[in-house]
């Protein structure tokens, strides 16, 4: 059971890094293979009943995920709608693409680690679109956002869901952690921008940066973009309030941010009213799809026992802690980062390894920022790939290396200073 299964995922993820050559939209092939891997483990297995509450159980976690994406894609949509992001592009002097591209680094990186680097991505990737023109540039922009938004969100408990399980768990606390990863993390984007930057060259069409939108008075653009805004940042700080689930948040302000643009548009005629309504129609839902495929097919690998026994075989084959971390970062650029992280939870104990020791703290990094070494290694880079429908093998020639260079050195970083 478990070597069909494994088939059917490997099978499956490369025909979704071969979707331009296969011509398949990569959501269909990921809802298939998800859909695939359970019905063979519920066959081979005389539980059903068993598999069938650890289904739901995984779709109850996944679908926070998604109904949390579809509320910030939703947020992200209703504002660039109102031409809210010119609040921001306005601000831009420079006419630089290179340094646009250090400006538009430092704000995902430090956005991240406040909101998270899913919403983080979303945010800066449809602002990108409104400033590179250009379809080459704008991919290595993206590029470097996804790995800005991973490393950003490695150092705060909040910025990825990764940390933020060992922060819930125990394993970290957060002032320790921000002090202990913030220069790893920075040097795991900051080398890939360096590298990145040097391909970058030449001017941007400031023209290009304004949204006309005739019907949309200032006033209404700045209020949506600004309870726009608030919105994503009110996520983080509801949770740690109420300590309910992020989708909660978000759900909330977009909630808030509907009943403000009803009033908006109450006395518009209905040709120039934009409500979250028109946004929803506009969100990208194939993408959402995709990712729903992809943490269903994880889950199957987790529930069969895959990912623990690819844990436990690395501690026996490694042994050393430092390797079995940078390698499950790496990892984790392949298969879901959750469920990797989940497993060494379950493997390594608080009373071995307590509450910031190093394994956890390095744990941490590597499942955060490793994610960036492959476009569907993170929520951030699946996010980009659905919304700029980036090649996997575009990402993998021009970023994975890149990527992958700034991830072992922060590493190396880390360890130097332990």
């Amino acid at each position: 059971m478990n070597t069909i299964i494994l088939i059917a995922f490997s099978i499956g993820y490369a025909l979704i890094a071969l979707e331009s050559k296969v011509k398949i939209n990569k959501a269909a092939i990921a809802l298939f293979t998800g859909g695939f891997v359970w019905t063979i483990y519920i066959l081979f297995k005389s539980d059903s009943e068993e598999i069938v509450r650890q289904l739901i159980e995984h779709i109850g976690n996944i679908s926070q995920i998604i109904f949390f994406l579809i509320g910030a894609m939703t947020i992200v949509e209703l504002i660039d709608s109102y031409g809210g992001f010119d609040v921001i592009t306005k601000q831009i002097k420079t006419s630089k693409k290179r340094t646009l591209l250090f400006i538009l680094s430092f704000i995902t990186f430090f956005l991240s680690s406040v909101l998270d680097n899913l919403t983080s991505t979303i945010v800066m990737v449809t602002l990108t679109r409104k400033l590179i023109d250009d379809k080459n540039d704008r991919l290595l922009f993206i590029g470097m956002i996804v790995i800005a938004a991973n490393s950003g969100g490695a150092w705060t408990p909040i910025g990825d869901v990764t940390t933020t399980m060992l922060w819930i768990g125990g394993q970290i606390t957060s002032d320790n952690i921000i002090q202990k990863l913030f220069f790893p993390s920075l040097l795991s984007m900051m080398i890939p921008l360096f590298l990145i930057s040097i391909k970058i060259k030449g001017d941007f069409k400031k023209s290009i940066m304004l949204n006309d939108k005739s019907n949309v008075l200032n006033f209404e653009k700045r209020i949506v973009f600004y309870l726009g805004i608030a919105a994503l940042i009110f996520v983080p700080i509801f949770k740690s309030i109420t300590q309910l689930p992020p989708f909660m948040g978000i759900l909330i302000g977009l909630s808030v941010l509907w009943i403000v643009t009803e009033f908006l548009n109450k006395d518009k005629a209905h040709e120039h009213k934009i409500t979250v309504t028109s946004a929803l129609r506009k969100i990208d839902i194939p993408s959402v799809l995709f990712f729903l495929g992809i943490l269903i097919a994880v889950a199957a690998l987790e529930s069969t026992g895959l990912l623990t026994n690819l844990a436990t075989l690395l501690n026996e084959s490694f042994g050393n802690l430092k390797i079995i971390a940078i390698t499950l970062g790496i990892l984790s650029s392949i298969i879901d980062n959750v469920p990797l992280v989940a497993a060494s939870m379950g493997m390594y104990d608080l009373q071995t390894f307590p509450t910031n020791h190093y394994f956890w703290e390095l744990i941490a990094y590597c499942a955060g920022t490793g994610g960036s070494i492959l476009i569907i290694g993170s929520a951030a880079g699946v996010a980009a790939m659905g919304i700029e429908n980036i090649d996997f093998f575009w990402y993998l020639k021009k970023i994975s290396l890149v990527a992958l260079i700034g991830y072992l050195f922060g590493a190396i970083l880390y360890l130097l200073v332990l």
